[in-house]
């Protein structure tokens, strides 16, 4: 499905409603930011991406919790946090609400980088774990309006990956070690463990 053929099925699903979170899920590396801009593109005014990942700790937490090695890892999110901004952003009286926003380059989450207000009617929220069958995660079972799936075979995550840490500066052994401890449990824990979504992409 296209972006446009994405957004077509947002419309359709959303008409006579308020608010409508789309939940846009996926193992690492699926290429769900890039499918998210080109989806709320194509919806047009009044349609905004909400990155799960601006609720990362940040590493001044991760080391006091012996967790750096794992970043990334669903318990290296806060979730309640994010469950909070969910809730929020459901409800339509809260006015403008602030929304972090994870800088790769810096490896940091900037808080308030990003503002949903309200004349946001279409929210394209992206994330590794939104249908995470686990833990606090399963607390968003029934958040979304409509919950997509972003289908990538592992071998493809594989050289996605290994292209990302090459351009953020990884040298190939480092960035293959990383991959090998981290990313790939990640991608393997969230399509073994994550719940069917109401429709399921390829997205190159």
């Amino acid at each position: 499905m296209t972006p446009e053929g994405l957004a077509d099925l947002i419309r359709s699903r959303a008409d006579g409603q308020g608010r409508f979170l789309t939940a846009l899920a996926g193992p690492p590396g699926a290429g769900k930011s890039t499918l998210a801009a080109a989806v709320v593109a194509a919806l047009g005014t009044g349609a905004r991406v909400v990155p799960m990942d601006g609720f990362h700790y940040d590493d001044a937490v991760l080391n006091a919790r012996g967790l750096r090695a794992r970043k990334g890892a669903p318990e290296t999110f806060d979730v309640q946090g994010f469950l909070t901004l969910i809730r929020r952003l459901r409800d339509e009286d809260e006015g403008e609400v602030a929304i972090p926003v994870f800088d790769r380059d810096m490896e940091l989450s900037r808080a308030a980088a990003d503002v949903v207000v309200p004349a946001d009617r279409f929210l394209v929220v992206e994330g590794n774990y939104l249908l995470l069958n686990e833990g606090p995660w399963k607390a968003l079972h029934h958040a979304f309006d409509l919950t997509v799936w972003i289908d990538v075979p592992e071998a493809e995550l594989d050289r996605r990956l290994m292209r990302r840490w090459l351009h953020h500066g990884k040298t190939p052994e480092a960035a293959r070690a990383w991959i090998e401890s981290n990313d790939m449990p990640n991608v393997r824990r969230t399509i073994a463990g994550s719940r069917p979504a109401d429709v399921a992409v390829r997205w190159s």
